[in-house]
């Protein structure tokens, strides 16, 4: 590996250690084997770089959302089937002991403090609510349209930093996914299979 890849993999050694305000760029230095002036120039900042590295670490645990691939193709896209399998493979990562969500939390809580991460990170969940639409509803992620990005998308997101918030808070109380789908499937039932035109616009 050359240096970028050296500090990118050190970076992500040291977030799972350490967490975003407590890892300097001296760690990541020490980790990676580096030294202080490949930030720059590779990353143009400690931020981007710690950015980057829980972007990958994300990348790495979001494999397991569809089961890497195995477990979808029993499920009928837009399913409720399908929502509870996609959210069960979800929590199934916030259930493992050292699970690295709680860094989420931890931009969350001193996003003020992590200026430069918290604005890298907030670019990239819009990608994150892309990527997770054909999970859930079917079909290539090249292909979902902005609007679905800026509703499915953000409502799934949505979703998503409420359980990440739960897990990390008491993983004792949190939804689990059976619980999830039952919320969705009362909510459909109360409205009894109406769907209303979309004309919803914002309040504020």
């Amino acid at each position: 590996m050359g240096h970028r890849e050296d500090l990118l993999e050190g970076a992500k050694r040291c977030l799972l250690e350490k967490g975003f305000a407590r890892t300097t760029a001296r760690d990541i230095v020490r980790e990676s084997g580096t030294n202080l002036a490949s930030i720059g120039y590779h990353y143009g900042s400690k931020d981007t770089l710690l950015a980057e590295a829980y972007i990958s670490i994300v990348e790495g645990i979001s494999d397991h959302f569809d089961g890497e691939g195995q477990s979808l193709t029993g499920t009928e896209p837009g399913s409720l089937e399908r929502f509870h399998e996609v959210w069960k493979n979800i929590i199934g990562t916030m259930r493992t002991p050292g699970s690295p969500w709680h860094l989420s939390m931890e931009v969350v809580a001193m996003g003020d403090k992590l200026p430069g991460v918290r604005d890298h990170l907030a670019k990239a969940q819009r990608e994150g609510a892309r990527g997770i639409i054909p999970m859930l509803m079917g079909g290539l992620e090249e292909d979902v349209p902005e609007a679905d990005v800026d509703t499915l998308g953000k409502f799934y997101m949505t979703l998503m930093m409420g359980l990440i918030a739960q897990w990390t808070f008491d993983p004792e109380t949190a939804t689990d996914a059976g619980e999830l789908t039952e919320g969705l499937r009362r909510v459909m039932e109360a409205m009894g299979g109406k769907v209303p035109p979309a004309t919803l616009e914002e309040s504020s």
